[in-house]
């Protein structure tokens, strides 16, 4: 698995380092904006992106220019132009659009308090704003399945699949995962189970995909609310990092209720070496956790073989996939 970490051989590249939150703050905020939605092929000048966004045009004119410093506008005279990345990428005009990166917007908002939660040890709720909880749904969704939708048939594809058929796909989401699993064979069966706000968005996802009759729903908190039984596998994909150890004990032994004899139950998600500083990623996600959980956290190997365990799960084993790895147990 390829790492993260940085090695800093002099003072510049430190610099270079510290200081890239400014070129990622540039882009959230044209994203935010959505500056290149509105740079039509003919371009623009600032003039015209402040008027339709109506936005004070001195600041608009010195972002822009920042993005043509970054390589995401091109300008010629007194008009931008998107590059080929932007064009294709970061435009609502385009079918390549990603359209993710609202919940990179709003990770900003909570890693901003990271230093008063390192002293007290408490995340910091944001204030909730009307009208806007569905957006936030929505960007989390999108980014979630933007990141999961390339790996996915690979992820499935090394899970022992055979005389699996029916699938509960715990705070499922997108149901991408799921969706991978019904494509492999017309009988099998998913269920996505997820918060009421969330199944809508679900339903929406699979119904794009066609594959509405192979799926069902469950409304609910799987910490609180029955997950239902009969299951062949119970799949969950980036979901421990959102509980507290208890938790995630507590719901090992739900998902064990819930499956048939001989299920499986797959976690994916960080798994961090035993001494938490590795790999890269998990390290810092912990801390994303940090500041936007009251529980969440990344596991090791270790602690989930522990759970499982203690739940009665036997022949576990570690699949590595692209940027995380899969912890798969079987129901005795």
């Amino acid at each position: 698995m390829k790492s993260g970490k940085q090695s800093f051989s002099s003072e510049k590249g430190f610099r270079d380092t510290l200081y890239a939150f400014q070129t990622s703050r540039v882009i959230l905020t044209a994203y935010e904006l959505d500056i290149f939605s509105n740079i039509i092929t003919e371009g623009a000048t600032s003039k015209d992106i402040a008027r339709a966004l109506r936005t004070d045009l001195r600041a608009t004119d010195r972002l822009m220019n920042a993005l043509c410093a970054i390589g995401l506008l091109r300008k010629k005279d007194s008009i931008f132009y998107n590059s080929d990345f932007s064009s294709y990428y970061l435009s609502k005009r385009s079918p390549g659009y990603l359209k993710g990166f609202g919940h990179t917007v709003n990770m900003w908002n909570t890693w901003s308090n990271l230093t008063e939660v390192v002293r007290t040890g408490k995340s910091i709720p944001r204030k909730p704003q009307a009208n806007t909880s569905n957006n936030w749904a929505e960007s989390f969704i999108g980014a979630m399945h933007e990141r999961a939708k390339e790996n996915a048939r690979h992820v499935i594809g090394l899970i022992p699949l055979y005389g699996i058929q029916s699938m509960l796909d715990i705070g499922g989401g997108s149901g991408v995962y799921a969706m991978e699993f019904v494509k492999r064979d017309s009988k099998n069966k998913a269920t996505v189970f997820d918060l009421p706000d969330i199944i809508p968005i679900s339903k929406k996802y699979v119904e794009a995909a066609e594959l509405t009759k192979q799926f069902s729903y469950i409304k609910g908190n799987y910490n609180e609310d029955a997950l239902g039984t009969g299951y062949d596998m119970i799949f969950l994909s980036a979901i421990i990092h959102i509980n507290s150890a208890e938790q995630n004990l507590a719901l090992m032994k739900k998902c064990y209720d819930a499956l048939n004899k001989n299920g499986l139950i797959v976690i994916q998600d960080h798994l961090m070496d035993d001494d938490r500083s590795a790999p890269f990623a998990g390290a810092l996600f912990a801390l994303n956790m940090l500041v936007g959980t009251e529980h969440g956290d990344t596991y090791t190997e270790t602690e989930i073989r522990d759970w499982y365990a203690k739940a009665g799960f036997s022949q576990t084993e570690r699949v590595d996939t692209f940027n995380n790895g899969m912890m798969i147990g079987r129901k005795k």
